[in-house]
């Protein structure tokens, strides 16, 4: 009896000491197939793959040593993958193959360069950055290759943009609210308002561009909305009853919804549980939930 207690006991320790295990950002392939995401365990943030049933996962080598994150398939065959990660204590823009392999470093700036974001077409790449106003970020559009760099924002603290599907808009956050930058005129469209009760971070567009995926805590806690492109109709697809949905990416198959949930801390001693991050796809028309990752 004191043997098998003493078994379970280690069990349980060795279970219970893990290091956290925390997905994050997670993004489709153009063909639905796969899901890239970052993974930090131990302090340490990498770039895995899986396919979307949530099996086969594998680590991918090109981006394995330098704390990588933000990842996207580019479009439209997926066959690279572009990512932030920290370079000498800041954070640049990087591309890789789907497979991990040739790495290409896209940018060269003492500044804080995250969130890259593929056109439609996989010919330019759009991110955030403070080169211009630390400490908020701007708005920049690079050629593929690096080149050709633009601001396209220059207020606000602006983040987490996204080509539309047709190319001609950016939506991002800027604080709390969501704008879309209208490409050709570069008129800016608010579509949120915080200050009266309708926050939202992290858009992501449906394959079609008429509606938008967002996060937002307007009902107490943060939880994954859709609104329509114009602003009109937001409405909660993803409630939770404790801790966080975030991170919202439309399928292309235009039905799913992939996003990360953040429990809440545990009042027990179980705090491996609440400090892991796990990766949902929840199915907009039944409202079935399947976690995928750990």
């Amino acid at each position: 009896m004191a043997l098998t207690m003493l078994l379970a006991w280690l069990t349980w320790y060795a279970i219970d000491h893990r290091p956290a295990t925390r997905d994050g950002s997670p993004a489709w392939s153009p063909d639905g197939t796969h899901i890239v995401f970052d993974v930090e365990q131990g302090g340490h943030r990498a770039i895995a793959v899986m396919n979307a049933d949530g099996t086969g996962l594998q680590t991918l080598p090109g981006a394995g040593q330098i704390d990588a994150a933000s990842p996207a398939y580019a479009p439209p065959d997926g066959a690279r993958i572009a990512y932030d990660a920290d370079v000498g204590g800041n954070r640049e823009i990087f591309v890789m193959a789907a497979d991990g392999q040739n790495r290409v470093r896209l940018t060269n700036d003492p500044a804080q360069d995250v969130s890259p974001s593929w056109s439609p077409d996989g010919r330019q790449i759009v991110f955030a950055s403070d080169r211009d106003a630390h400490p908020s970020f701007d708005l920049y559009l690079m050629n593929a290759d690096g080149t050709g760099v633009e601001r396209l924002t220059t207020s606000g603290n602006n983040g987490a943009p996204r080509f539309s599907p047709d190319g001609a808009h950016i939506a991002f956050h800027s604080g709390r609210d969501i704008y879309v930058l209208d490409l050709g005129s570069r008129v800016l469209h608010r579509l949120t308002n915080e200050q009266r009760g309708g926050d939202g971070l992290d858009p992501s567009w449906a394959p079609g561009g008429g509606r938008l995926a967002f996060m937002s805590a307007r009902d107490g806690h943060m939880e994954i909305f859709v609104m329509n492109a114009d602003g009109s109709g937001p409405h909660a697809v993803v409630k939770v009853p404790t801790g966080s949905a975030v991170d919202p990416q439309w399928s292309p198959t235009d039905d799913r919804l992939l996003y990360v949930y953040v429990p809440e801390a545990a009042p027990r001693l179980d705090e491996r549980t609440s400090r892991s991050r796990a990766i949902y796809v929840a199915d907009i028309v039944s409202g079935k939930v399947t976690r995928l990752s750990r």
